[in-house]
């Protein structure tokens, strides 16, 4: 067996010394985390599991005062989504019209 140990012999890993050039110790977290920089500004970047989570997150941003084109322009994107939807599938609007 004396012979065989040159092969089955396993070596050691390397190691090395890294330390990053530009990383300053007294600052806050891991100089290897990714993380985008307004994440910590966002309701929606933080992971939150479930529908419902996700429903009240999504409901919550909506209570936040915004953009009144954005939601103009929404409802408009979505009405001509729905009569494109009704014309594809016949829909006849005279049912409503009393003749």
């Amino acid at each position: 067996m004396g012979m065989f140990s040159k092969f089955t012999k396993l070596r050691k890993n390397k190691s090395f010394n890294y330390s990053p050039r530009y990383y300053d110790d007294k600052g806050e977290g891991s100089p290897y985390k990714l993380e985008h920089r307004f994440d910590k500004f966002r309701s929606t970047a933080h992971t939150t599991r479930g529908l419902k989570n996700k429903f009240s997150n999504a409901m919550n941003d909506m209570k936040v005062v915004g953009d009144r084109n954005l939601k103009i322009r929404m409802l408009i994107i979505i009405a001509v989504l729905v009569f494109i939807f009704l014309y594809i599938i016949d829909f006849e609007l005279s049912i409503f019209f009393p003749k």
